[in-house]
């Protein structure tokens, strides 16, 4: 019986052995998929850095969170250059390690006028080209009227003078519509002496350059036989602006065009050749017509009334 009894215990204490063995490896496999899990966890290079976290919905991956129009905070700072009437697109620059590349957001319609000078914003006063040159439409805000030293009491030598040929009109001046281009439209090169420049214009005229100017209804016009021997760059009417010379009113278009990056030449006061390949060259980007004259459409466009 004793031996019986020992037999009994002893194979009660092998099945209970047996079954905790075959416990222990049940619960092996259930390890092993957190193991794998935690192996899966991306570490060092592959984890995303906080500077290229993109923010909002749709708005750019890249150096630095999108916020209000064509701003960034953060590295990623910066502007879309220029400036449309329409709607802006922010361009980002550089990106997130381990991050993909979102899309620019659409922004809403930013309208307004630009700053003559300044690094171009998403205004209506063009933006630029890749040539550095301006594009599109729209008045800029009053230009300051500046004074310039010009050499005024010379003779240029820069490039020839304009022939006088007696009753000239402005080539392709009847397709300029309105009012504003009317003088345009009228305008004949005419010969006469001093005492009739000086009759006709209340001896409103003035020497500039070797030429002489007489003050004509709002615009500066050559007063051809005035003197002999004189000189002129452009035959044709010179809009006036804030009581200005002719001269004086050259060299601040010049100087805006320079600003917005559409003259390269010297400010001078000379309405010469590429002064008014300027002045085309804005008034084709700002919907004007091309008159490459200096007339109340672009002054106004300018800022300059």
């Amino acid at each position: 019986m004793r031996i019986f009894f020992v037999l009994i215990c002893s194979l009660a204490l092998a099945c209970v052995a047996l079954g905790q063995e075959q416990g222990k490896k049940k619960e092996q496999p259930k390890k092993k998929p957190a193991q794998a899990q935690q192996a899966g966890k991306p570490t060092g290079a592959g984890k995303p850095t906080g500077v290229g976290k993109p923010t909002g919905v749709g708005g750019p991956v890249g150096a630095g969170k999108s916020t209000e129009v064509g701003k960034t905070t953060g590295k990623g700072k910066g502007k879309q250059p220029g400036a449309v009437s329409g709607e802006a697109y922010y361009k980002p620059s550089g990106g997130a390690k381990g991050a993909g590349t979102g899309k620019p957001a659409k922004v809403g319609k930013v309208t307004g006028a630009g700053k003559p000078g300044e690094a171009p914003t998403a205004t209506t006063a063009g933006k630029l080209t890749a040539t550095g040159k301006g594009t599109g439409t729209g008045a800029g805000k009053p230009f300051k009227a500046q004074h310039f030293n010009l050499a005024t009491k010379t003779t240029p030598t820069k490039f020839a003078a304009v022939n006088f040929q007696q009753g000239r009109h402005i080539e392709g001046s009847q397709n300029w519509q309105g009012s504003n281009y009317t003088v345009f439209r009228n305008y004949s090169s005419q010969w006469h002496d001093q005492g009739w420049w000086r009759g006709h214009y209340n001896n409103r005229v003035v020497f500039v350059y070797g030429g002489w100017y007489a003050w004509n209804a709002g615009y500066w016009i050559p007063a051809w036989g005035y003197a002999p021997n004189a000189y002129y760059a452009y035959d044709g009417p010179i809009y006036g602006y804030n009581n200005l010379p002719p001269d004086q009113v050259i060299a601040n278009v010049q100087a805006s065009l320079q600003q917005q990056g559409y003259y390269q030449g010297e400010v001078d006061g000379l309405l010469g050749p590429q002064t008014r390949s300027a002045v085309a060259d804005y008034q084709r980007a700002n919907g004007l017509a091309e008159t490459a004259a200096i007339d109340q459409p672009t002054l106004e466009s300018l800022g300059m009334t």
